[in-house]
């Protein structure tokens, strides 16, 4: 086995440069401070033109409006399309704010338009001077307070909307003749979604986490589930007054109770059956709202898988010992080992699910590459037959256990906002398997025995605290047992089992076992195990039953930041060995083999969370200009929009790891049959 470093050059030539502390405006595209409040505002920005439609030609910011003999600037002003930047053809505006801390119980209390009156003072007073302004919002990246402005004979009244219309002023509500019309959200938006529901349900119902999660969760079951249904058919939705309506709730009450007894009916692989939606009127109102918006099956899988993950380590994260995989190494893992959508998936330790999501994710795209469509403009029937592809792909090719039954319970849920379908998800020990007493172990019998997977991807819980102590476990795997070194400096299983061994070390026997033949698999594991002298024997077994794929070590960042565990982590690649491969070099010797290898030393952020920008050697940060597309509904008419921006550029060695690794296979085949 020959080992191939490859060194990745990281570097991009540009003459264009930002200097610290600057953020890019989506708007213009010029240079602002970077601030609290200018991030809401650019979250908001692009929020304008990715989800209703609104050309950035039609908008400006800080622009100066006389108020009360006084000339104050609005933060993003909208006007009439392709009319001139003047008073007099303004349309909408909007004033935002730093976005709130959350409170000691880790959610903010959010507030109702009464509540925020005093805030939204200012908004009115710009709305009233404003002849043809009809629309406002007042934000502070968590609360949003839309107003619709009615003239009277004699006044002027601003009606609470729970929502703006697109930007052919048709809403996605059946308030509307053009029937509700959900729309593909954006991903920063769509987080904040998830983030409103929850804070309003745990901040403002009183609920504790882990129930507001739940009463969360089976929401969006019963908008997936909704989301199967015709458009004329369909009851997840809210006119945009019926929040704030005591009629109008009952009524959003009385369209999702019976949608969701129909879920745990649809679902009852999941569901007991005796669950319930326990939140209030008002609650219940102010989520569908929230969700009712958003077109899920169409929106991208990343997002909702972020969007998801965020919500679900909030509420699951470290109550039951659990960490979660971090996004990066999650993605690369997957486009690393390249899963084909004919081919068996497994993750064997699933947690919430971020490696089926992600491999749900590139399955994806590749039917799309095949069919040669684009997410962004593709038409209902290209998006039906893909969206079917897809739910074929989750019912027969994807699997996943996990001994703990709200996170399969969570895992599932997110495989069904990926793809509409479940997924063949167990609940067992993988590590007792094929035995075990736990509800999934016939079903993983059944349907993922031992030896029928072509991929696994997981990450293990490891480490020297959480020992296999068991000799009912311990004595089906080779390396829960005594090695020695031979004269001829291999191994010898002694036959003695040790008394407890880290769980990391049996899942790479486990996963080995689970594969075909030939199947590939890649798992995280502490440093240690792959350069630790006392763990020799652990490598020679590996390269014994195996081949070495790759292997990347990847920062510390990435799970300090997203899984709270500063341990040194590496991603291991392999190959099974057939029987005939192991025989043949048992007799004949080792067959020599280029290896890849790479130290990911960036993720895109430091220690603290905060984002890192590839830099010139002035320490300035680089930009680049990239092309976005959105394609918007306009009456009957479907219009393409380019728009190019520039943007800084993420300091993650993660895509060019993929990118060195890809080149590398296409130099050097990979070992083995």
């Amino acid at each position: 086995m020959t080992e191939h470093l490859e060194k990745i050059d990281s570097s991009s030539e540009t003459t264009t440069s930002i200097g610290d502390g600057m953020i890019l405006d989506y708007i213009t595209g010029k240079a602002k401070k970077e601030s609290e409040k200018e991030l809401v505002r650019q979250r908001i920005a692009r929020a304008l033109f990715h989800e209703y439609g609104i050309s950035v030609d039609d908008m400006e910011p800080d622009f100066p409006v006389k108020v009360n003999g006084k000339r104050k600037n609005i933060d993003i002003v909208i006007f009439q399309a392709q009319k001139e930047h003047t008073q007099e053809h303004i349309v909408r505006v909007v004033l935002c704010q730093k976005e709130p801390k959350n409170g000691k119980k880790g959610s903010f209390k959010m507030r109702d338009h009464e509540q925020a009156q005093k805030d939204l003072e200012e908004l009115k007073n710009f709305m009233a001077e404003l002849d043809n302004c009809k629309y406002g919002l007042w934000t502070n990246g968590i609360e949003f307070f839309f107003l619709e402005k009615e003239i009277l004979r004699f006044d002027i009244d601003f009606k609470p909307v729970g929502d703006w219309p697109a930007g052919d002023e048709t809403t996605g509500t059946r308030s509307v003749y053009s029937e509700a019309r959900m729309r593909r959200a954006e991903p920063e938006m769509l987080r904040t979604a998830f983030r409103r529901c929850h804070n309003f349900i745990h901040g403002n119902e009183g609920m504790p986490k882990d129930a507001a999660f739940w009463q969360f969760l089976f929401l969006i079951f019963a908008k997936m589930y909704d989301e199967l249904s015709p458009g004329n058919m369909r009851r997840f939705w809210a006119s945009p007054t019926e929040q704030f309506d005591p009629e109008g709730r009952k009524n959003i009450r009385n369209r999702i109770i019976p949608l969701f007894d129909e879920v745990k009916v649809k679902y009852s692989s999941i569901f007991q059956g005796n669950e319930e939606i326990t939140l209030s009127d008002r609650a219940l109102a102010f989520m569908v709202s929230e969700l009712a918006k958003y077109d899920l099956g169409r929106t991208d899988m990343d997002a909702k898988g972020a969007a998801y993950q965020e919500i679900v380590g909030t509420n699951l994260r470290g109550d039951r010992g659990q960490y979660f995989t971090p996004r990066g190494d999650i993605k690369l893992m997957v486009e690393m080992l390249d899963p084909k959508p004919y081919e068996r998936v497994l993750d064997p330790a699933c947690g919430t699910g971020g490696f089926l999501i992600a491999v749900l994710g590139h399955i994806l795209k590749k039917f799309r590459e095949e069919a040669n469509i684009s997410a962004r403009d593709e038409s209902t029937e290209e998006f039906l037959s893909v969206k079917e592809k897809i739910g074929e792909f989750s019912v027969n090719n994807l699997f996943a256990c996990d001994f703990d039954p709200f996170l399969i319970k969570a895992a599932q849920m997110n495989v069904v906002m990926g793809s509409n379908k479940v997924a063949n998800l167990f609940h067992l020990n993988s590590l007792e398997f094929p035995a075990g007493h736990l509800d999934g172990v016939k079903d993983g019998k059944e349907r993922a025995p031992l030896g029928s997977m072509d991929v696994v991807l997981t990450n293990p819980p490891f480490g020297s605290d959480i020992p296999i102590t068991d000799p009912n476990i311990l004595r089906d795997y080779d390396l829960a047992h005594v090695w020695e070194r031979t004269e001829d400096g291999n191994f010898r299983n002694t036959g003695k089992l040790q008394g407890s061994v880290a769980p990391e070390v049996l899942f790479i026997e486990r996963c080995v076992q689970w594969l075909k033949p030939g199947g590939r698999m890649g798992i995280v594991l502490p440093n240690g195990i792959l350069g630790n002298p006392g763990d020799e024997y652990i490598r020679w077994w590996i390269l014994r039953h195996a081949w070495v794929l790759a292997s990347v070590e990847v920062p510390v960042e990435a799970f300090i930041v997203e899984a709270n565990v500063g341990i040194l982590t590496s991603l291991l690649f392999l190959k099974k060995k057939t029987k005939e491969e192991i025989s043949a070099e048992d007799f004949g010797g080792v067959k020599e083999y280029p290896v890849f290898m790479a130290v990911a030393e960036k993720a895109g952020f430091d220690r603290r969370g905060n984002t890192l920008y590839k830099r010139r050697p002035d320490g300035e940060e680089v930009i680049e200009e990239v092309e976005e597309e959105e394609t918007i509904r306009i009456g009957d008419r479907r219009i393409k929009r380019t728009l190019k921006r520039k943007q800084k550029i993420l300091d993650d060695d993660f895509p060019l790891v993929a990118e060195a690794y890809r080149k590398f296979r296409e130099e050097n085949k990979e070992p083995g049959v």
